[in-house]
């Protein structure tokens, strides 16, 4: 069992260059599927439904990528004059500290600045690494189309081929997990597609409201980021942040950063994800974290976002099949519900308070 966990993490660092566009191409088929679905009810051959959904969706994706490298484009024109002022800010908040509590702040005050300054002079190894704008990434925007279009066409084969080296007597059980599975990750995708959708339009807004400069590009960004579950949120404002304690004028643009940080985050976590997505998922967040965070390992940025799915899956087997029975229960989020805080046990606690003081008076009258 050890040799075989080894094996697949080799199999995982190893092929990744390979393995990631496949998997990517894998979760975009099912975030496209609808679509595809939608004309072949209409009649439309499947060839050119797949292509249609393909266009359309790529469009809007490869779109949004352009629009955003344009944007970036406009940034580092304008780079000069960002790290002149960057410097300037770094200086008058240092000299605000000394004046303020009276203490001396010249190493920090050298370190943070040669920080900043080494960030604004290599933006293009700094953005290289942190989007990872290689010859692998090129083959991924390629060659996922490709993918996109067989995994739609062929959907059915893949079906009928689990089935053939199933045994005929866990067909039913076969069945009942692809079906689970492509119903849960169809409806994840889409609804984390809506979500960062919805989080794009509302953080530009919000950003431009405040007068953050590249209002769009930093909403972007931050709403990109939303595909990463819990870690998205807080990856995607420090970018803004950074930019409004550093690069604008006025401090008081952090200040209203971290206002709509608090405002968006708790948006997204109770209102926009579990009425979009919803319970589809059904995964503990320990579990999660934990799967983002070996994804992020072992495949960077592109992992953490393949990570959510990928355990969802695994729990829809694990709840499914007796001998992965532990698995599916180690992954969900049964086995807490004593420990669970919800509505429920709070009108409960507030019921039983009430109850309590109406004893106490009714005892203290008694005794009075």
């Amino acid at each position: 069992m050890l040799l075989f966990f080894i094996l697949i993490l080799y199999i995982l660092v190893e092929f990744k260059f390979y393995l990631t566009p496949l998997t990517l191409g894998i979760l975009f088929a099912y975030l496209l599927f609808p679509i595809a679905n939608f004309f072949e009810k209409h009649h439309v051959p499947r060839i050119i439904a797949n292509l249609i959904s393909i266009i359309l969706g790529l469009s809007i994706i490869y779109g949004l990528g352009f629009f955003i490298f344009k944007q970036f484009k406009v940034f580092l024109d304008d780079l000069p004059g960002l790290k002149h002022q960057a410097s300037s800010n770094v200086s008058m908040m240092f000299s605000g500290i000394e004046d303020s509590f009276d203490i001396e702040t010249g190493e920090l005050k050298v370190e943070v600045t040669k920080l900043i300054q080494d960030f604004f002079e290599s933006p293009g190894e700094t953005w290289q690494a942190a989007f990872g704008a290689t010859f692998n990434t090129l083959f991924t925007i390629f060659i996922m189309p490709v993918y996109i279009f067989f995994l739609l066409y062929y959907r059915d084969k893949f079906r009928h081929f689990i089935l053939m080296i199933v045994p005929a007597n866990r067909h039913a059980v076969a069945d009942r997990i692809i079906n689970e599975a492509n119903r849960v990750t169809v409806r994840y995708m889409t609804g984390v597609f809506i979500v960062v959708s919805i989080l794009f339009v509302a953080n530009s807004v919000g950003f431009l409201i405040i007068g953050l400069d590249y209002a769009i590009l930093l909403g972007a960004i931050a709403a990109i980021m939303n595909f990463i579950p819990y870690y998205g949120t807080i990856l995607g404002y420090s970018f803004p942040l950074f930019f409004a304690m550093f690069v604008m004028d006025s401090p008081i643009y952090a200040f209203w950063v971290i206002i709509q940080f608090i405002i968006v985050q708790f948006s997204e976590n109770n209102i926009l994800t579990p009425n979009i997505v919803g319970s589809h998922v059904n995964i503990n967040p320990f579990m999660i974290i934990l799967g983002i965070t070996f994804g992020g390992v072992i495949w960077g940025v592109p992992g953490m976002f393949i990570a959510v799915p990928v355990i969802t899956v695994l729990r829809v087997f694990g709840e499914n099949i007796d001998e992965l029975k532990p698995l599916g229960y180690i992954l969900g989020q049964s086995g807490t519900e004593e420990h669970s805080i919800n509505t429920r046990k709070i009108r409960g606690y507030f019921r039983f308070s009430r109850l309590k003081a109406k004893r106490h008076v009714r005892r203290k009258n008694q005794d009075s």
